[in-house]
C-alpha cells in the first residue's frame, strides 16, 4: 500500500504532468475573466480562501510531509538537508500570505458588491479610523524587526551552515546546486541559453515589474484588496510568481537529482541512472526527420523555419490577440502601452512553451545560429 502510494506521487510529480495540472489549476483557482470567475463559483473554489480552506491545505501538506519523512529515506535526506529548510518553509509561507490576500480580496468584493466600502476604507476626515506613520506603522515594523532577529539568530544556532570542503576540481557535487534563490534561473539555463535565461529574462522581469504602474492605470484596487476590479492583471502576476518562478524553485530543489535528472520525490537519488536524451533543434527536426534532406549550409535557410516562427509569435500574434481576446485592452490601454504590455506576456509565455517542448520533443532551439551565438 505505502509502495503504491509512492509511486502515484512520483508519477503525478513527472514535470509533464505536475505542470500540466497545476497549468490547468491556477486558472481556476485565480480566474483571469468572468468565464473563469463563474467556474471559480459554481466549484465553490473560494472556498480555498477561508479558514476551513487554508486548515484542509496545510493538514494535507503536512500530511504528505510527515508521510514521505516516515516511510522514505530519499524523501526525509533532501526534505531535512539545511539547504532546503527554506524551501520546506516557503511551502507555508507563500501559500499562507497569497490564502489571506485572496480572502481579504473576496470579503471586499463581497462589499463592493453590497454598495459597501472596502473593509481597509477610512475616512480622510475622521483621524480615529485612519492607520498613522508615527506610531502605529513605526511600532509594527519595530516589533517585526525583532521578531525577524531573534528568529534568524536562532535559525543560524540550530541548523548548522552547510559548509563543504574546498573546492576540488576533482571532485564536483552531483549534482551542483546553485543557492536555494537562484534555483530558479538555474532551472531555466535547462530551456534557454544563458544570455536568455541570465541576462534577458531577469532584465525583463525586472523592467516588466518597473513598468506595471506605467501600463496600468487602472485606479481599482489602490489602496485595498480586490480580485474582480483587477483580475486579468492579478492572474497574470500571480502565474509569473506561483507557476513560473516558485514551481521552478520547488522543481529544482526537490525533484533534480543527479545529473540534473528528475526523480520522483520517493525515488532514490541514484548516480548512475542514465537517462537517452537526443536534443534536436527545430532545423534538424524539420529538415533531417520530417523532410529526410540534409541541413543547408547557410544559416538562414537552415533556421528559416525557426525564424519564421519566433517572427510569427513576436508580431503576428500580438496583432491576432488584438483582434481577439485582448481587443479591450488595446481600447483601454493604447497602442504604445498595449505594444509593451503584449511582449511582456508573449517573453512571459515563452518560457512554459520552450519547457513542454524539451520534455516532449526534446527540443533545444527553436533557432540555432552558433556563426552568431544566437541560440533561441
Amino acid at each position: 500500500m505505502i509502495q503504491a502510494i509512492k509511486d502515484v506521487v512520483n508519477t503525478l510529480t513527472d514535470p509533464v504532468i505536475s505542470f500540466s495540472i497545476l497549468f490547468v489549476a491556477f486558472f481556476f483557482i485565480f480566474p483571469p475573466n468572468n468565464w473563469f470567475m463563474k467556474l471559480n463559483k459554481k466549484l465553490r473554489i473560494e472556498k480555498l480562501w477561508t479558514a476551513k480552506g487554508g486548515i484542509v491545505f496545510f493538514g494535507l501538506l503536512t500530511g504528505v510531509l510527515l508521510f514521505g519523512i516516515r516511510f522514505d529515506e530519499t524523501f526525509r535526506s533532501v526534505i531535512t538537508k539545511p539547504d532546503n529548510i527554506p524551501i520546506v518553509l516557503l511551502l507555508y509561507v507563500m501559500p499562507f500570505l497569497t490564502g489571506l490576500a485572496m480572502h481579504q480580496a473576496v470579503e471586499n468584493d463581497k462589499r463592493l458588491a453590497n454598495n459597501e466600502k472596502p473593509d481597509e476604507y477610512s475616512d480622510p476626515n475622521d483621524l480615529d479610523s485612519q492607520v498613522l506613520v508615527w506610531p502605529d506603522l513605526i511600532y509594527v515594523e519595530l516589533i517585526s524587526l525583532i521578531i525577524c532577529s531573534v528568529g534568524l539568530i536562532i535559525w543560524g544556532i540550530v541548523l548548522k551552515a552547510p559548509l563543504e570542503e574546498p573546492a576540488n576540481i576533482a571532485d564536483s557535487p552531483n549534482p551542483a546546486k546553485a543557492p536555494w534563490y537562484f534555483l530558479g534561473l538555474q532551472e531555466m539555463l535547462v530551456y534557454f541559453d544563458p544570455w536568455l535565461a541570465g541576462v534577458m529574462f531577469p532584465t525583463l522581469i525586472i523592467v516588466g515589474l518597473m513598468a506595471i504602474p506605467y501600463i496600468d492605470l487602472n485606479k481599482k484596487g489602490n489602496g485595498y484588496y480586490s480580485y474582480t476590479e483587477r483580475k486579468a492583471e492579478l492572474s497574470i502576476f500571480l502565474f509569473g510568481w506561483w507557476v513560473l518562478w516558485i514551481y521552478m524553485v520547488i522543481l529544482g530543489t526537490f525533484l533534480r537529482g543527479p545529473n540534473w535528472n528528475f526523480f520522483g520525490p520517493f525515488e532514490k537519488w541514484d548516480e548512475h541512472k542514465v537517462l537517452v536524451l537526443n536534443s534536436i533543434n527545430l532545423s534538424e527536426l524539420i529538415w533531417v526527420k520530417f523532410l529526410n534532406k540534409p541541413l543547408p549550409p547557410h544559416f538562414a535557410l537552415r533556421e528559416i523555419f525557426g525564424l519564421l516562427g519566433v517572427a510569427f509569435y513576436l508580431v503576428a500574434v500580438p496583432g491576432i490577440l488584438a483582434k481577439t481576446f485582448l481587443k479591450s485592452y488595446v481600447e483601454k490601454l493604447g497602442l504604445i502601452r498595449y505594444s509593451v504590455f503584449v511582449i511582456l506576456l508573449l517573453s512571459m509565455a515563452g518560457l512554459p512553451i520552450k519547457m513542454y517542448l524539451r520534455w516532449t520533443l526534446n527540443l533545444q532551439y527553436i533557432i540555432s545560429i552558433p556563426e552568431f551565438f544566437l541560440n533561441i
